[in-house]
């Protein structure tokens, strides 16, 4: 697939797929296109962001849409772009449906990317319009785009009660890991973290990628398998897990 995406910004991780930094927070959003349908890993962390999103991955695919989205985690930087993507099908994990649609923890996300720096209409615009997941899922599920498949799988928890990665078979083979990886800095562990399982997480990850796959963290640069080891290592000694 021919795709320029560093012309626009992106980084090309295998045929068809690709991912961006976004500025601000640093934070990921990966993009995986088949031949009928367009997957976007993470949203943005505003609708502008999202909107802007948007118009880029119509002009990396000839003027395709977004049909899917999977969402990694539920914070802001990860999720309040959704609503610029009208029609796509949403998935996350298993009771990131309830969480999105609950007031207190759409208020509790607002304040949080206030807090973070995010500007307060703007904050304030997309909680009100946030996109709870109508897809979840509890352990793994394969969506086929048209001439590739890709596998979400429920990995958390870890970094929050709904950690969902995305991989993308290869080769290479491509994971996203959103926040439970991050190769920017020591990953945060917030008040939503269950850093008890965290390393548990990291293990699935390393399964499901195997040894010779790229990793993609939620902020920051990609990764190996020896990234990601030696992370799972630091989180079980940070939080005395065996």
């Amino acid at each position: 697939m021919d795709i320029d995406w560093e012309a626009r910004g992106w980084e090309r991780l295998a045929d068809g797929v690709g991912r961006r930094r976004l500025p601000g927070w640093d934070a990921t959003v990966g993009l995986v296109v088949g031949e009928r349908a367009v997957l976007l890993y993470d949203t943005g962390a505003s609708l502008a962001e999202g909107a802007k999103l948007r118009a880029e991955v119509a002009e990396l695919t000839g003027g395709r849409r977004v049909t899917h989205i999977a969402l990694s985690h539920p914070h802001f930087d990860h999720v309040f772009g959704t609503a610029a993507f009208a029609g796509a099908e949403v998935f996350g994990a298993v009771g990131l449906e309830e969480l999105l649609a609950r007031e207190r923890d759409r208020e509790e996300l607002r304040s949080d990317g206030v807090k973070q720096g995010l500007d307060p209409a703007a904050a304030a615009e997309a909680a009100d319009v946030l996109v709870a997941p109508r897809h979840v899922v509890s352990g793994e599920w394969t969506l086929d785009l048209g001439g590739r498949q890709v596998l979400l799988a429920n990995v958390g928890p870890g970094h929050t009660g709904h950690d969902l990665a995305l991989l993308v078979p290869g080769p290479p083979e491509v994971v996203f890991c959103g926040d439970l990886v991050e190769e920017s800095g020591e990953p945060q562990a917030g008040p939503d973290a269950i850093p008890s399982r965290w390393p548990d997480a990291l293990d699935r990850l390393l399964s499901l990628g195997g040894g010779d796959a790229v990793y993609v963290p939620g902020h920051g640069a990609v990764v190996d398998a020896a990234f990601v080891r030696r992370q799972r290592e630091e989180l079980a000694t940070r939080f005395s897990v065996a």
